[in-house]
């Protein structure tokens, strides 16, 4: 399933959590979905559940059962985004709309079995198109679908809207506007620092790194899914009238500068406090054994970031295997690796969940060593203590103590003159300290 070709007048807008969060939201995103209506768009508006509703359905289910069944369970997350179409439709409504609401299922979302991160196996949006060719707007509840085999309701994991959005984009041959609490992509959380800058146009590979480093706007998913099928997304924000971020499917920055020349473009540093490493001492040192540890925590549903073997001096055969991985998942791989430890042989687990990641985005980091250079001796004059390191064309990411996350941070930036110069004194003379010993 692919693009059906372009859909210029077609539209597929998707609204989260905090921009449908209370009734004023949902009336505001009425209002734009209407007025890109009146503007000759045949609209499909995609919603998330109000606010904290999953977390409070969670919650909910925690309250009556420490271990509800997954079945059960999609089943239930699934009203969330049900109570938000409606609402949003009675809104339209009163507008004067002529409006139509869609579960996943009526939508055409077809899933594999895995409930709670099912992942899309085809879309069918034959319901959408008749909706939209009579005239009418299609309001599609979020993270939902039906499983092809056993035809049962299906999420699609946390932050799933985004993915049914771009699904349905890339069904129906349009664009996708991801709408928000923030007016675009920046170079840091703009919540957390003021004055970062926001980028007006991304390349769907830099996104994608953005996403899997933990940069939390877009659902990975999502961007994988827009990438493969060349969907454009335009990141928004709910709250004002401006132009976001693009994210265009193939397209390099360089283009948008157009400047001439092979260079490397630094986007932004990024990072994440909630990191756990752990370590299996003792492990057969092949390359099978190894590879069983990796499917073992897979399998478990553990996403593995980084991985280090380090061979042992005195014990020719053994080696350690380090990696890191979401802190919330610790506790998973833990379970996971003891219970198959007898085939994998390893002597012990030692772990740590007090890590952060820090990472720096942009293109050409692999085909140029001086971002490479400047990241680790930015790194090593902060005293940073770096424990795994990993690269690829558009990053470069370090495991560091939590402990020292923000002074890692800080040092990147001062180091890629990524630092607004009208800060505070003291954050521009630390900057200037720290770029005078990386650059000189």
């Amino acid at each position: 399933m692919g693009m059906t070709g372009p859909a210029t007048n077609v539209l597929v807008q998707k609204y989260g959590g905090s921009s449908v969060a209370d009734p004023a939201g949902i009336k505001r995103a009425a209002q734009r979905i209407y007025d890109a209506q009146a503007s000759g768009y045949q609209v499909v508006a995609v919603v998330s559940a109000m606010g904290d509703t999953t977390d409070e359905l969670l919650d909910l289910a925690a309250s009556i059962s420490p271990h509800p069944r997954a079945r059960e369970l999609d089943t239930l997350m699934t009203t969330g985004e049900l109570v938000s179409a409606a609402l949003l439709a009675i809104a339209l409504a009163d507008l004067g709309a002529d409006v139509r609401t869609f579960t996943g299922t009526e939508a055409g979302l077809i899933t594999d079995d895995r409930h709670g991160k099912a992942r899309i196996t085809d879309v069918k949006p034959r319901r959408i198109q008749a909706c939209l060719e009579r005239g009418q707007i299609a309001v599609v509840a979020g993270f939902q679908g039906i499983s092809g085999n056993e035809g049962v309701v299906t999420t699609l994991g946390r932050g799933g809207s985004d993915l049914t959005a771009v699904a349905l984009a890339a069904a129906l041959g349009c664009v996708c506007e991801i709408y928000t609490d923030v007016d675009g992509i920046y170079t840091a959380d703009p919540r957390i620092v003021p004055r970062a800058r926001k980028l007006d146009v991304l390349s769907s590979e830099e996104m994608l790194e953005l996403a899997a480093s933990g940069a939390k706007v877009l659902h990975l998913r999502c961007i994988e899914y827009a990438r493969r099928f060349g969907v454009p997304i335009h990141v928004r924000s709910s709250f004002v009238q401006k132009r976001g971020t693009m994210i265009m499917p193939n397209v390099h920055r360089q283009a948008v500068d157009a400047k001439p020349g092979e260079r490397t473009l630094i986007s932004g540093v990024e990072s994440s406090n909630s990191a756990a490493r752990i370590t299996v001492a003792g492990v057969p040192d092949c390359s099978q054994t190894i590879g069983q540890v990796l499917m073992d925590l897979a399998a478990s549903g553990v996403h593995v970031e980084m991985v280090a073997r380090h061979p042992r001096a005195t014990e020719a055969n053994l080696a350690d295997v380090t990696l890191t991985l979401p802190a919330a998942e610790l506790r998973a791989a833990i379970a996971a690796l003891a219970a198959d430890r007898n085939r994998i042989g390893f002597e012990a687990l030692q772990h740590n969940d007090e890590m952060g990641r820090v990472w720096l985005n942009g293109l050409g980091m692999r085909s140029c060593p001086d971002p490479f250079h400047t990241f680790f001796k930015a790194l090593n004059h902060a005293g940073i203590s770096v424990e795994l390191v990993s690269m690829s064309e558009l990053s470069i990411a370090a495991a560091v103590p939590a402990e020292q996350l923000t002074e890692a941070v800080n040092a990147l930036k001062a180091a890629f003159d990524l630092t607004p110069p009208e800060q505070v004194p003291e954050i521009r003379d630390a900057s200037a300290r720290v770029r005078a010993a990386v650059l000189g």
